[in-house]
């Protein structure tokens, strides 16, 4: 069944008009009309309906074919519109056609009319189809103009050849060419291209022979000022020698990866810094106990043999490997950041000062020492030695570098930490921080050496010139000082250590309390001593029985509470290790406080640990003393705290 035929008529006959219905319906099966006689009539009957065609009589007597045709242009509407009048002329009709009809048919030939209307309506539906086509293309071309305009993503048609023919103004942006490169010819793909990129565009180009599409690649392009610029592109055949591609800048990706790149890298190096200061922390403390008992025993030999002894000169010996062995697990301590600080409110400039003079007898007269200090700086709080320590390794590297001699600069600042830099250096924190930097203008060092350089034992030096702890030791003071330390260095270009303090605070800050000074260090107190290490329990008893005291022995904090239990008279003290399997020093005197709360307390540990310190940092008020033990250091702490009025309990 045929789709209804809707046909306006303007028609003043209605006979005429039945006519016209009666010879279309032969061919249509439907037919839906409405007959009108003037103008008025006509444009409101198409405003009110869709029109398959008009059918017009030529002449009326209030309107005619030609009035029809200008209401319908003034529609705006595209029907076809045929003349169907039994006096329309041949000029007549040539007129009316160049006014718009599209035919034009006699009343007594109306078999001709069916034709003609089927004709036209497969006219107008090719017009409608080709206006669709049109529309879309104008819609996609508006599109396309707005993506190739927006500056999103950049678009160039090249050909196959390499000359750029047409590009957005992102493409030119990227590139850095203008429009006048663009029309003159003068970009040119194949000269864009690095050389070791020219393997990857010439497999892209084939696969776009083969197939009209080259799947999205990597690559870089050289800039009109020379620079790279890394891209990615997608390309698609246009024709036979036409290529459209669209390209996106990867600039800003290529440093956000190469940013979490070292971001993670120093994150790693981190936790590689944090496990093996755990070790050299735990290797630390064993030779504390161990040293402890070597050098207080040839110390207390020592004292025991008369002047003149041929054993003295052993025991000396034996004192100064001590002592040496002593300063490396020092070293070890302010690596794993467990040596014990004393903090104090400082200026960084009278530190640097304080150093100069030494460091100038330490670097050599081959060496020219530069300083340049921020007139004013804000306070820092720091252990005043510890810093001078971190100078003085810094200078001991930098000399190492310039065995030729150079240039050791020393500089103060007071920098602020943005976000940004926080963002892409781990441990670091935003704010004011004061800068200390050591610069030299020696050898350098490559990446694999800063890769490690703060590693304990680590050294690029013979054997016998270094133990590879200076630089470990400068970083585990620095950290445990609540700052962070940076290398920037470039072999042949010198090595610059940059150095940041976070600013203090206002609050008050009290120095760490040092031992009493007294005119002796005997005593008869009763010393509660709790120590799991039996040689150094030993140890300590045979040190404060020599000085007179009275020592009750403990392996443990199971011990110490029956002990204390059961003794009938004072205990005047609690000497104890801090680290204890089952229960630590801290909780043992916390314990004890209820059965002796006059008993005071003395720490000792082979390394500082959170149960005593925060962060390396002894309470003012808690009495410790650091392994290695001797029978001087000792007895002072012990009689320190016996003798002061300020010291609580744990």
């Amino acid at each position: 069944m045929t789709p209804p035929l809707r046909v306006l008529l303007v028609e003043d006959s209605p006979t005429d008009a039945k006519l016209i219905l009666h010879e279309l319906k032969r061919s249509y099966d439907v037919i839906e009309s409405q007959r009108v006689e003037t103008a008025s009539d006509m444009r409101t009957a198409l405003a009110a309906a869709s029109w398959d065609l008009v059918l017009c009589d030529w002449s009326m007597p209030q309107f005619n074919a030609l009035g029809a045709l200008q209401v319908l242009r003034s529609s705006g509407l595209d029907i076809p519109f045929i003349i169907v009048s039994g006096t329309v002329g041949e000029d007549t009709a040539v007129e009316g056609m160049r006014n718009g009809a599209q035919d034009y048919v006699l009343k007594n030939g109306l078999a001709r009319l069916t034709p003609a209307i089927a004709r036209e309506l497969r006219e107008r539906r090719s017009r409608d189809s080709r206006r669709q086509t049109e529309e879309s293309l104008r819609v996609s071309e508006v599109r396309f103009s707005r993506l190739a305009e927006s500056g999103i993503i950049a678009i160039c048609v090249t050909e196959t050849s390499g000359i750029v023919r047409e590009a957005n103004s992102a493409y030119l942006s990227i590139i850095g060419y203008t429009p006048e490169d663009l029309a003159a010819g003068r970009i040119d793909w194949s000269n864009m291209t690095p050389p070791e990129w020219i393997h990857t565009d010439e497999t892209a180009l084939a696969a776009l022979r083969e197939t009209g599409v080259a799947r999205p690649w990597e690559k870089e392009l050289f800039k009109k000022d020379g620079h790279r610029v890394p891209v990615l592109l997608g390309a698609a055949m246009l024709d036979d020698r036409m290529i459209i591609a669209f390209m996106a800048d990867l600039t800003e990706r290529r440093r956000t990866e190469e940013a979490l790149r070292r971001v993670e890298e120093q994150f790693r190096q981190a936790q590689k810094m944090e496990a093996i200061g755990s070790l050299a922390g735990g290797v630390a403390h064993d030779f504390n106990n161990l040293l402890s008992v070597i050098l207080s025993y040839a110390s207390m030999l020592s004292d025991d043999l008369p002047a003149g002894d041929p054993m003295l000169e052993g025991l000396h010996e034996i004192k100064l490997a001590g002592d040496r062995a002593a300063m490396l697990t020092k070293q070890l301590l302010a690596f794993s950041r467990r040596q014990l600080l004393q903090p104090k409110i400082v200026n960084l400039n009278e530190i640097v000062v304080r150093t100069e003079n030494m460091l100038r007898r330490l670097i050599g007269e081959n060496i020219e020492l530069v300083r340049e200090t921020s007139a004013t700086l804000p306070p820092i709080l720091v252990d005043p030695g510890q810093i001078e320590q971190v100078i003085m390794n810094l200078a001991v590297n930098a000399r190492d570098a310039m065995p030729g001699g150079g240039k050791l600069m020393i500089e103060t600042g007071v920098v602020t930490l943005d976000d940004a830099y926080v963002a892409e250096h781990v441990g670091t924190r935003a704010g004011p921080h004061v800068m200390l930097a050591v610069s030299d203008t020696g050898t350098g060092m490559d990446k694999a050496t800063q890769a490690r350089v703060f590693e304990p034992f680590f050294t690029t030096k013979d054997v016998d010139q270094g133990t590879g702890l200076g630089l470990s030791t400068v970083f585990g003071i620095v950290r445990q000082s609540g700052g962070t330390v940076w290398l920037y260095s470039e072999v042949g270009s010198g090595t610059t250590f940059r150095i940041y303090f976070p600013v203090a605070d206002n609050a008050a800050i009290e120095e760490v309390r040092a031992p009493a000074s007294a005119a002796s260090l005997d005593g008869s107190e009763t010393i509660l001593l709790v120590e799991d290490e039996e040689r150094v329990r030993l140890l300590a008893c045979t040190i404060l029985r020599r000085r007179g005291y009275n020592v009750l022995e403990a392996a443990g904090g199971g011990d110490a509470l029956l002990i204390c239990e059961q003794h009938p008279a004072t205990i005047n003290l609690l000497l104890t290790d801090v680290i204890m399997p089952r229960m630590s020093g801290r909780q043992l005197a916390e314990r004890l406080g209820a059965l002796r709360p006059t008993m005071r307390v003395l720490y000792m540990s082979g390394y500082t640990a959170n149960a005593i310190v925060r962060h390396g940092v002894v309470d003012s008020d808690i009495a410790f003393v650091q392994k290695p033990i001797t029978p001087d250091s000792l007895a002072q702490a012990v009689r320190g705290v016996l003798d002061s009025p300020g010291v609580r309990r744990g």
